[in-house]
C-alpha cells in the first residue's frame, strides 16, 4: 500500500509540474469561452464552450494494455457525437470530441490531461484508475471539469467532478465471489486465488475479495502482477500448489487469457472470474478461446453489447454501419453509456442556462434514475457512492453477438449491500 501511495503521489506531483509548465506557456492565449460569459440564448458559458461548439475530451488507451477496449470506447463515443450533431447538437451547439491516446503510460496520460484541460468542458473518457487518481487533486481543487472515467476504483469516490458509472471494483468483486459461491461450488474453508494488478484497480478489487472471503469463510491466496506481465505461468503454478478452488483476476484481457489458457493446459481446471475490464471478445480467436468458453466468467456493470434490449440492438446496428469489420465488445457499451450521461448533463445544464463547468457538474447531480438501456439504472445524485451496486455475470461465447452471454442478470450480493466502498 505504501508503494501505491508513493506512486500516486509521484504521479500527482508530475501532473502539478506539467500543469505549471503549461500555464506558463499558455498564459497569453485566450481560452475557449473563458471568463464565464453569457452567450447565445442567454446561456452562461465557460471553458470549452462557445456560441457554436461544446468541446469534450477523451483520454484513452488504444496502444497499451487496454488497446482493444480503448478503441471500442472511443469509437462508440465518436458515434454518439456524430449522431447528436446530426440531430442538431445540444443547446444549439455542435459537440467536438478531442481524443488523446496515452497508451496506458502515466506520463503520457498526465501530459494529455494537461494539454486538454484549458480547452474542454470535461471528459467523456479517461482510462486508467491510477492516472485518474493522480489528477484527482487537480480536478477537485482548481479545474472542476466533469470526468466520467472508464475506471471503477473506489478511491475515485467522493469527488463531485469524477463520477464512477457502475459498481466500484471492490463491490463488483464481492458480487463476483458471490457468483462463485452460489453457482460454481466454492464453499467455506476453500482457498480463493486472486491475481491482480498493482495499483488502484487491482488493490481495490482485492479489498472486495478479502471482504467477501471474510464473510464466507474463505482464504485468499494473493498473486500481485504488473500491467506489463503477460505470461501467467508462474502465478498459475503458485495457485495450483496452494490448492485454490477458484480464481479471481483483476487485470487486463491479455492476462486473463494467459491465466485461463495456462490453467487449463496444466490441470488447474477451476472456475475463473474477472472484473469488467478483464475480457475482450477478440480473445476467443486465440489459443485460449476454448478454455475461456469453458472456465471463465466476468462481472460487468451492464448487460453485454449483444443484449436483447432496444438500445443494444440499435447500437449494434449503428456501430456496425459506422465501423464495418470491427468486432463488438463491452467497451462500446461503456463508451456509449458515459457519452450519454455526459450528454444528459449538458442538456440539463442548457435548460438551466449554465454551460460552465460548475453548471454541468450541478446538472449531473439531478440524474438520479438514468437508464442507459443496458439493464442498469444509475443514480448520480451522491458523489460519495457509485451510481450502482449491481453486476451482471457474463460468459464468453463466440456463438452469440459480441461473443458474450449473460448467465446472471443484474444483482447485488448480500455482502455487497452492507459493504462501504
Amino acid at each position: 500500500m505504501n508503494h501505491r501511495r508513493q506512486a500516486v503521489r509521484g504521479l500527482a506531483a508530475a501532473l502539478a509540474a506539467l500543469v505549471a509548465l503549461t500555464a506558463a506557456g499558455c498564459s497569453s492565449k485566450a481560452k475557449t469561452g473563458d471568463g464565464k460569459q453569457t452567450g447565445a440564448g442567454g446561456v452562461k458559458t465557460g471553458e470549452g464552450v462557445t456560441d457554436k461548439t461544446i468541446a469534450l475530451g477523451a483520454l484513452t488507451d488504444m496502444t497499451g494494455v487496454y488497446a482493444t477496449l480503448g478503441k471500442s470506447v472511443t469509437q462508440a463515443q465518436q458515434l454518439y457525437v456524430k449522431q447528436v450533431n446530426a440531430a442538431g447538437g445540444i443547446c444549439g451547439r455542435q459537440l467536438e470530441l478531442t481524443v488523446r491516446d496515452h497508451g496506458y503510460d502515466p506520463q503520457k496520460a498526465l501530459a494529455a490531461y494537461t494539454e486538454l484541460e484549458p480547452k474542454v468542458v470535461g471528459y467523456t473518457q479517461f482510462i486508467g484508475s491510477p492516472f485518474v487518481a493522480a489528477v484527482k487533486p487537480q480536478v477537485d481543487g482548481k479545474d472542476k471539469g466533469l470526468v466520467l472515467p472508464q475506471a471503477w476504483s473506489a478511491s475515485l469516490l467522493g469527488s463531485p467532478y469524477i463520477r464512477v458509472l457502475g459498481a466500484t471494483y471492490d463491490v463488483e468483486t464481492i458480487n463476483a465471489v458471490d457468483f462463485l459461491l452460489k453457482e460454481k461450488g466454492l464453499k467455506s474453508g476453500d482457498k480463493l486465488g486472486h491475481v491482480y494488478f498493482e495499483g488502484d484497480y487491482g488493490e481495490n478489487a482485492l479489498k472486495g475479495s478479502k471482504y467477501a472471503a471474510g464473510k464466507a469463510g474463505l482464504t485468499v491466496v494473493e498473486q500481485k502482477i504488473k500491467p506489463t506481465d503477460n505470461d501467467m505461468s508462474a502465478q498459475v503454478s503458485a495457485l495450483r500448489q496452494a490448492g485454490v478452488k477458484a480464481v479471481v483476476i483483476s487485470a487486463g484481457p491479455r492476462q486473463a487469457a494467459s491465466l485461463v489458457g495456462v490453467a487449463a493446459a496444466t490441470g488447474l481446471k477451476v472456475p475463473v472470474v474477472g472484473n469488467n475490464s478483464a475480457f475482450a471478445p477478440q480473445l476467443l480467436g486465440t489459443q485460449a478461446g476454448p478454455a475461456l468458453e469453458k472456465m471463465y466468467w466476468f462481472a460487468s456493470p451492464s448487460l453485454p453489447i449483444g443484449a436483447d434490449t432496444p438500445t443494444a440492438k440499435k447500437l449494434v446496428a449503428d456501430y456496425q454501419a459506422a465501423y464495418p469489420g470491427d468486432s463488438l465488445d463491452n467497451g462500446i457499451v461503456a463508451g456509449w453509456t458515459a457519452a450519454g450521461v455526459f450528454g444528459e448533463a449538458l442538456k440539463k445544464a442548457c435548460a438551466d442556462k449554465d454551460l460552465t463547468r460548475e453548471g454541468v457538474d450541478k446538472a449531473l447531480l439531478t440524474l438520479k434514475a438514468h437508464d442507459a438501456g443496458f439493464g442498469m439504472t444509475h443514480d448520480l445524485g451522491d458523489p460519495k457512492a457509485p451510481s450502482s451496486r449491481e453486476s451482471v455475470i457474463i460468459q464468453p461465447d463466440k456463438s452469440v453477438p459480441g461473443g458474450m452471454r449473460t448467465v446472471r442478470q443484474p444483482f447485488v450480493a448480500e455482502a455487497a449491500k452492507s459493504y462501504t466502498p
